[in-house]
C-alpha cells in the first residue's frame, strides 16, 4: 500500500509536470504541426548512460520524518547507474541501478528500563532497479543560446532487494533474512553540459518502498522510505557532432529549424542567381557571335546591293547596274523589236508556270534564290527560241512601308529582267515592272497570305 507522504509527493510531481505541459502547449502545437512525425535520432544523440556516488539516509525532505521507525537517521554510502533514452525534447525513459547501504538509530519503541528497542540498524541494498519516466522541465542558456543546464524530474518503479540488521543495547545482532520489495523513485535534479560528451549530474531522490521492513523493525502504519543525494557524471552516447536532445528546447529547435529553411532559401536563391547570370553570359556571348555572322554577310564592299557572299562579280564599278548575282548588265543597243510569235505548247507554259513557282529571293531582297536558277534558264531557251516578249510583274506584301516596297517590287522584276539579258534575252523584248504591295490577293495578317501576295507574274506574248 502507497504511504500519504508518497501520494503527497506523487500529487505535486503532477500539479509541475501539468503546469509545464500547458505553459508550453501552444508551442508543441505550432511545432507537430510543422513535423508531425519528428525522426529526432537524425538529428540528435539520445542515448545517454550516468554513473553516480553520493549520500542515502532514512531521512528524507518529502513525508514526516518522525513516524520513521528510527528517530535517528545516520548518513551511508551509495552508488548508482543509469542508462535512458531521450524520446522527445522532454520527455525520456531512465533505467536506474542502485546499492548502498542505510543506517539510523534510536528505535521508536523503549523499554522499561528507558532504553531504546533496538540501538541501531543497518540495511544492505543488495541491488535495486527501476524505470522512470523523465522530464527535462526548463532550460539554461549562456550568451551564445547554447544550453548550459537543465533542470529535470522524474518518476518511475522498481523493485529492490535488502539485508536487514538490528543491533541493541544488551543482546547480539539480529541478522535478518534478505528480502525484496516493489519501490517508488521520485526524483528532482540538474544536469550541467560540461562538454558535448559528458553531463555533470546533481540529483536529489526519495524511494518511497511498499514495506516496513526495510529497516528489519515494523513500527507504525507508515512504510520505509529513504533518500539518495548523488554526484554524477553523464555520458552521452553516438555521434557527439550532434548536440543531446535533452539540450535542445522545443522553442530553439524551432529557430534553428526557420534559420536553416531561410538559409536553404538563401542558397537555392543565389543558385538561381547565379544559373542566371551564366545564362545571360551565354545568351550575350551568343548574340555577340550572331551580330558577327550577320554583319559579315551582310558587307558589300562594291556597293552593288548585293551581299560579297552572294556576288559573283565582285569589284563591279561604282553605279553600274547589276543582275540578282551581283554581274554587270549588258548595255543595251537599239534594236527593232521582232514580232512575237503565238505558237506555244503545253510545255512552253509549264515552263514559264514552274519558274513564277520557283521564283523566290532572299528576304527583304532584290537577290534572286539559287534555286530558280534552272527554270530560268529554262525560260531563257523558251524565249529565245519562240521569240517570245516578257512581261515581268513583282509584288510583295504590305510591310506597312509602301514607298519601301514598291522600290523592292522594282528591284526584283529588274533583277528578274537583268538576269534573262544576261543569259542572252534581248533586253528589249522584256518589259519589267514593280507594283509593290497593291493589289494583294490574300490578308497579309497571316503568314500564309504575305506568302501568297510576295508573287512574279511572267506573261508571254
Amino acid at each position: 500500500m502507497i504511504g500519504k507522504g508518497l501520494r503527497k509527493a506523487i500529487i505535486m510531481l503532477a500539479f509541475v509536470i501539468t503546469g509545464v505541459h500547458l505553459s508550453a502547449q501552444n508551442l508543441d502545437t505550432a511545432v507537430i504541426l510543422q513535423t508531425k512525425s519528428p525522426n529526432y535520432t537524425s538529428k540528435y544523440s539520445t542515448w545517454t548512460i550516468g554513473l553516480s556516488a553520493g549520500l542515502s539516509t532514512p531521512y528524507t525532505l518529502v513525508g514526516y520524518n518522525s513516524r520513521q521507525d528510527f528517530t535517528s537517521p545516520d548518513v551511508q554510502l551509495g552508488y548508482g547507474l543509469n542508462i535512458k533514452d531521450q524520446l522527445s525534447y522532454e520527455f525520456g525513459l531512465q533505467a536506474d541501478f542502485f546499492a548502498g547501504k542505510l543506517r539510523g538509530d534510536h528505535a521508536q519503541q523503549i523499554l522499561s528500563s528507558g532504553a531504546y528497542l533496538y540501538s541501531s540498524f543497518d540495511t544492505k541494498i543488495n541491488w535495486s532497479a527501476s524505470l522512470s519516466a523523465n522530464f527535462t522541465v526548463a532550460h539554461f542558456y549562456n550568451s551564445k543560446h547554447h544550453s548550459v543546464a537543465e533542470p529535470y524530474l522524474s518518476i518511475g518503479g522498481g523493485i529492490m532487494s535488502y539485508t536487514p540488521v538490528l543491533h541493541s543495547y544488551f543482546t547480539s545482532p539480529v541478522y535478518m533474512p534478505s528480502s525484496s520489495a516493489f519501490y517508488f523513485p521520485l526524483a528532482a535534479g540538474i544536469k550541467f553540459n560540461l562538454t558535448r560528451a559528458i553531463n555533470l549530474d546533481l540529483g536529489y531522490q526519495v524511494n518511497f518502498s511498499n514495506t516496513d521492513d526495510v529497516d528489519g523493525y515494523k513500527y507504525g502504519g507508515t512504510n520505509d522510505r529513504f533518500s539518495y543525494t548523488h554526484i554524477g557524471l553523464e555520458f552521452i552516447l553516438g555521434d557527439h557532432r550532434k548536440p543531446h536532445l535533452a539540450s535542445v528546447s522545443r522553442a530553439s529547435a524551432l529557430i534553428d529549424e526557420a534559420q536553416l529553411r531561410e538559409k536553404r532559401m538563401q542558397t537555392a536563391y543565389d543558385d538561381q542567381i547565379e544559373q542566371l547570370k551564366v545564362k545571360n553570359n551565354k545568351l550575350n556571348n551568343d548574340l555577340e557571335i550572331a551580330n558577327k555572322i550577320i554583319a559579315r554577310y551582310a558587307e558589300d564592299n562594291d556597293g552593288d546591293g548585293v551581299p560579297d557572299f552572294l556576288d559573283k562579280c565582285p569589284n563591279t564599278p561604282a553605279g553600274a547596274k547589276v543582275d540578282g548575282s551581283g554581274c554587270p548588265l549588258p548595255e543595251e543597243k537599239p534594236v527593232a523589236k521582232v514580232e512575237a510569235k503565238s505558237e506555244l505548247t503545253l510545255e512552253d507554259w509549264r515552263v514559264v508556270t514552274n519558274t513564277m513557282r520557283s521564283l523566290e529571293f532572299y528576304s527583304g531582297t532584290a537577290v534572286i534564290s539559287e534555286s530558280a536558277f534552272p527554270d530560268l534558264n529554262k525560260l531563257v531557251q523558251l524565249i529565245i527560241s519562240k521569240k517570245q516578249l516578257l512581261k515581268i510583274e513583282v509584288y510583295v506584301a504590305n510591310s506597312g512601308k509602301s514607298e519601301a516596297d514598291l522600290k523592292l517590287s522594282k528591284d526584283r522584276a529588274e533583277a528578274i529582267k537583268g538576269y534573262l539579258a544576261n543569259k542572252g534575252v534581248i533586253a528589249a523584248n522584256i518589259t519589267a515592272i514593280g507594283f509593290g504591295n497593291t493589289k494583294p490577293v490574300a490578308s497579309n495578317k497571316t503568314a500564309r497570305g504575305r506568302k501568297i501576295n510576295e508573287r512574279v507574274i511572267l506573261t508571254l506574248n
